[in-house]
């Protein structure tokens, strides 16, 4: 009150206005203009007492202008421990300690109140607050004023009964499943040591195609696993299983190969030798979209604490016929010696959507086609792509991928005529916490939406999580200290008339994205024995045919030089396009 009394006696015009509009009124009353301007002061003194009376009890209870008693942990902070908590932090989960009861909170609160103001805990990364996601751990402003407020008066049980703890089903959350596949083998997970990324194969294998509306992981080893994606697979997994002496795949190696199996030998990286080879097919306009489209062959994921979802309405994700399922593995070893041997339950539909579910992802193939190439002590090595819907489009979830690199991700929805859209965005990137975030209401775009993938990427010593040390010049690669990147988005055309332009539009762009970089360098990605030159059995099945000619210095690969040629094709395929 006491600014706007100022300002109100600094305006002039409103001085004017007061003596013009307000002499008449005063000679009425037989006041004189300094005896009501004394009275007016009073009048605004009283008030001016009474705000900021007002505003010390505001002070006091966060911003009500009536006294609330003070937080307890039996009426506010058990509670949202629970909600926000205790999925993870109970027995038998891959939380360190229990958080269910009074002491549980109280003894550890200061470990609490530590990895709150750090943004660790509870773990969610999105910070954009444009779209709602369904089953968001984050904290509200409110939440974490009230857990500061319970710390400050000294953590108070509070009257009344302790809150009784949720109730957690045992078994499969969403009940029975139609069917329920086992781990292919067992894995070892040792009690200490790094982080360890690993993808196992659950057989599948069913005659025909089964559509998948959710899937329930139970990991036997609760207390390592920190999290896990699945994707189908075609049988390319299968024959890289234990390729390092061990049951599994190291790491994501198995994204980058095929979507199908051919029965030849090395089928790492099938989908880049499919696309080279149907890149003629493409010029001459006949179908591209499938290739593109089943690259992204993820079916969900798992968090500790996240309850299953079944995917809304009629939609639901493809699981081919002869597919396995690969589980990719993110294990923290816990202190203690553990045996991964998990199980997936699958709910599937009893019929196929009415529409598709079609993957965009920005740039596509994780980024291998755009010539990523960080230099040594880049701070903000930036990569950004765009694509424009052409039709009416749902967006029903969001997930990014990159390595220890980068630093942020972030997606944005420009909507024509109107003001960006924040689709997601993660200020701090841990490749820890990657995740799929569904939107609690699938978002509704207009035909001529750009999205916008931005990615930042930190090469300097000062990156505590740069895997290399002294850091090194980085290319996009498979391996967790190469670096990739990309956001993708689960959508859906509004109107069933569209697919096949959404997918076209789709696959056209998967085209214009893996052939902007240097050509031979993507090539060079399916050298995975890394000797500089590709193999007969890494090469492309039209490269392989003409290997012997092509192979001019007879040295049994191909090297830069040998495969220049193929540099000038595909910008001849980029003019006629």
């Amino acid at each position: 009150m006491r600014e706007n009394h100022r300002s109100f006696l600094r305006n002039s015009n409103h001085v004017d206005f007061f003596k013009k509009r307000d002499r008449n009124h005063c000679d009425q009353f037989g006041l004189s203009i300094p005896i009501l301007f004394i009275l007016m002061l009073l009048i605004s003194a009283l008030g001016l007492t009474r705000a900021q009376s007002a505003r010390g009890e505001n002070d006091l209870v966060g911003g009500s202008t009536t006294a609330l008693p003070p937080v307890t942990f039996n009426r506010d902070i058990g509670p949202l421990v629970h909600r926000k908590c205790a999925d993870c932090h109970r027995a038998g989960q891959s939380a360190p300690f229990p958080l269910l009861k009074y002491q549980d909170v109280a003894n550890r609160a200061k470990t609490i109140d530590a990895v709150i103001d750090a943004g660790y805990m509870p773990p969610w990364k999105p910070v954009n607050h444009d779209v709602v996601f369904a089953d968001s751990r984050a904290l509200s402003r409110i939440e974490k004023e009230k857990w500061k407020q319970w710390l400050a008066v000294g953590k108070p049980r509070g009257g009344g009964p302790e809150p009784i703890a949720p109730s957690y089903v045992d078994g499969w959350q969403l009940g029975q499943p139609d069917l329920v596949v086992r781990m292919q083998g067992s894995f070892e997970v040792p009690a200490s040591g790094p982080d360890i990324y690993r993808s196992f194969i659950f057989p599948v294998r069913l005659p025909e195609d089964k559509w998948i509306k959710a899937i329930d992981y139970r990991p036997l080893a609760k207390g390592s696993v920190h999290h896990a994606l699945f994707f189908a697979d075609a049988g390319v997994a299968q024959r890289m299983d234990g390729s390092d002496g061990k049951p599994g795949i190291a790491g994501m190696r198995f994204l980058a190969s095929g979507t199908g199996a051919s029965g030849g030998q090395k089928e790492d990286l099938l989908p880049l030798r499919q696309a080279l080879s149907k890149l003629r097919k493409f010029q001459s306009g006949q179908t591209f979209p499938p290739m593109a489209t089943a690259l992204s062959r993820g079916l969900g994921g798992f968090a500790p604490g996240r309850t299953p979802a079944r995917l809304p309405g009629d939609l639901a994700l493809r699981l081919p016929a002869g597919n396995d399922i690969v589980v990719q593995t993110h294990f923290h070893p816990s202190g203690k010696v553990e045996t991964e041997a998990g199980k997936l339950g699958l709910y599937f539909a009893k019929m196929a959507p009415t529409r598709k579910i079609i993957p965009i992802q920005i740039p596509a193939m994780f980024g291998a086609g755009i010539g990523l190439r960080i230099p040594v002590g880049a701070r903000d090595y930036n990569i950004e792509e765009s694509f424009t819907l052409p039709v009416p489009t749902e967006l029903i979830s969001v997930s990014a991928h990159a390595h220890y690199l980068c630093r942020r991700a972030k997606l944005t929805a420009q909507i024509p005529n109107g003001k960006p859209l924040v689709l997601l965005h993660i200020d701090d990137w841990d490749l820890d916490w990657q995740e799929q975030y569904r939107f609690k209401t699938p978002i509704v775009l207009p035909a001529g939406t750009v999205l916008t993938s931005e990615l930042v990427y930190d090469n300097s010593a000062d990156n505590p999580k740069n895997p290399n040390s002294p850091p090194r010049e980085v290319r996009w690669g498979r391996e967790s200290d190469d670096e990739m990147g990309s956001i993708t988005v689960q959508a859906v055309a509004v109107d069933t008339t569209s697919e096949e332009k959404l997918e076209s539009a789709v696959g056209q762009y998967f085209f214009a994205s893996l052939t902007q970089g240097d050509v031979i360098d993507l090539l060079m990605q399916l050298d995975t024995n890394r000797d500089g030159g590709l193999q007969k059995a890494e090469a492309p099945p039209r490269i392989a045919r003409s290997f012997s000619i092509l192979d001019a210095n007879g040295d049994q690969r191909l090297d830069r030089q040998e495969l220049g040629f193929l540099r000038n094709f595909v910008e001849q395929l980029k003019g006629t396009r």
